[in-house]
């Protein structure tokens, strides 16, 4: 039977050392396809650990598709077919480096339709809006953010006046690369992060940077605005149809596209978390052709509600063909408009001298307030205090769906990462009918089919729920009238 040893768990959780330890054997074979493991009890009887420590590791071997499970059968090891040039083990970086979606609110596509951009147009006032994902004022720390500011004035007055380089101030970008490092456990320098005013700002300077006649493929449902943003730079955009696991290769390698554009931890707005043997199979599509890159979009990997966040795309990648791109506007406000990307190191050589010239667009203050933020573990902090908030807020409106009549008509998914949910509503209505009668009582919903950009492969009669931006004691009134649209 299998035996690992938990003498040098070094700073990780049993479950986590037990996970990595199995996810190192998957991977170089030493677990092979089809093997059946132990069950959770004999092994945890085996290795001398609680059957909870085998059960939270199986579960996120599970998550990201190492692993299977068959009913009354047990786990068993998943197929992963790994890419040319990619190393068995996940953790160590070829280079021998040390190892030391911006997305704007998710708004319905017409929400532009009555006001043209930047026209003060009053929002209508909602009873629940579960289309938003604002935070809300209560949630933000004001109180360490104001004394953090004060902080930074006092002690980088002479360095707040500098020009910064390009990429953003040393000490953010140093800041940030501890964070990966410890959170994502992706092992970057400070040099290769490229800090921006927003996601939009980043995306036009990788359009610049990989060329305007490359063709770039979209999810297809997604988020909408990433698409529009390529098309007015100018540049061809495919959309291409997801499957259970995330986008298919195969659509892929017929669509022509050299860039591909993906959010594989959490998708919007499906929710789909990608299995590790559909990253392998994108990564070997781009190891197939020189020039390809993937858009890794990891907007809102903080906030999954049970289990350690799942590895990146990034931190897979051998062939330094991966650009990984993140943003604070979900886990501290979409006004704090601070993204980054973390670019492979020949594309960093390439930004250098093509597009050097470029300062960085976001303020000094901003930058030195938000280094110390994370750099003082007020970011940690932070995230685990909202983390349970969000779980809070999540289980009080799954609780109240669970106990109201909506209960019998509804089919709830993909509830366990990000801030939102689907919700499968069985009714003859139409979707348009349905989010028509919603917002006579006061209640704004989104439906799924909005997030396509073919409409042969719409989804009907599903509903993108958010639910940071509720307040908690409305969640019960607002279930009552979601119910009576039916």
């Amino acid at each position: 039977m299998l035996t690992y040893s938990f003498e040098n768990l070094g700073g990780d959780a049993m479950y986590t050392y037990l996970y990595k330890c199995m996810r190192a054997d998957i991977m170089s074979g030493a677990l092979s396809k089809g093997e059946r493991l132990p069950s959770k009890r004999t092994f945890a009887r085996h290795l001398g650990v609680s059957t909870i420590t085998v059960e939270n590791a199986y579960a996120l071997l599970q998550t990201e598709g190492y692993i299977y499970s068959e009913p009354k059968r047990g786990y068993f090891v998943s197929d992963i077919q790994k890419p040319f040039g990619s190393a068995g083990s996940p953790h160590k970086r070829d280079s021998g480096m040390e190892t030391g979606p911006d997305y704007i609110e998710n708004k319905r596509p017409d929400d532009n339709i009555n006001g043209c951009v930047g026209q003060n147009n009053p929002a209508p006032e909602w009873y629940a809006d579960f289309s938003s994902n604002q935070t809300r004022p209560e949630n933000f720390p004001f109180s360490v953010w104001t004394k953090l500011n004060r902080q930074v004035m006092a002690d980088q007055g002479a360095h707040l006046l500098q020009n910064p380089p390009g990429g953003g101030v040393y000490e953010l970008r140093s800041a940030i690369a501890a964070h990966l490092r410890d959170f994502r456990d992706m092992h970057v320098s400070p040099e290769q992060i490229i800090v921006g005013a927003g996601t939009e700002y980043l995306y036009g300077m990788l359009i610049q940077l990989l060329g305007f006649d490359s063709i770039y493929a979209m999810e297809d449902p997604g988020y909408q605005k990433i698409g529009n943003i390529y098309e007015a730079h100018g540049v061809s955009c495919r959309y291409i149809e997801l499957d259970h696991c995330g986008m298919r290769p195969e659509l892929l390698e017929d669509s022509g596209a050299n860039v591909i554009h993906i959010s594989p931890s959490h998708h919007f707005p499906t929710g789909i978390t990608m299995p590790i043997s559909r990253r392998y199979e994108l990564l070997g599509w781009a190891a197939r052709a020189e020039g390809r890159y993937i858009i890794e979009d990891d907007y809102d990997s903080e906030f999954r509600m049970s289990g350690k966040p799942i590895p990146t795309l990034q931190s897979i990648d051998r062939n330094d063909q991966v650009i990984y791109i993140n943003t604070f506007t979900k886990s501290l406000a979409s006004t704090i408009r601070i993204s980054y990307m973390v670019l492979p190191e020949p594309l960093l050589e390439k930004l250098r001298r093509r597009l050097g010239f470029y300062s960085c667009t976001v303020s000094n203050f901003e930058q030195y307030t938000l280094a110390a933020f994370i750099r003082d573990g007020y970011y940690e902090k932070h995230i685990n205090r909202m983390r349970s908030s969000y779980r809070r807020k999540r289980n009080a409106l799954l609780d109240a769906i669970a106990a109201s009549p909506l209960a019998d008509m509804v089919t709830i998914s993909e509830e366990d990462a990000g801030l939102h949910f689907l919700m499968r509503v069985d009714t003859e209505l139409e979707d348009e009918q349905i989010i028509e009668r919603a917002a006579q009582r006061g209640i704004r919903i989104t439906s799924l089919a909005h997030y396509y950009h073919c409409a042969g492969t719409v989804s009907e009669h599903t509903f993108v729920i958010n639910y940071s931006n509720i307040e908690e004691e409305r969640i019960g009134e607002a279930v009552q009238r979601l119910y009576g649209v039916f």
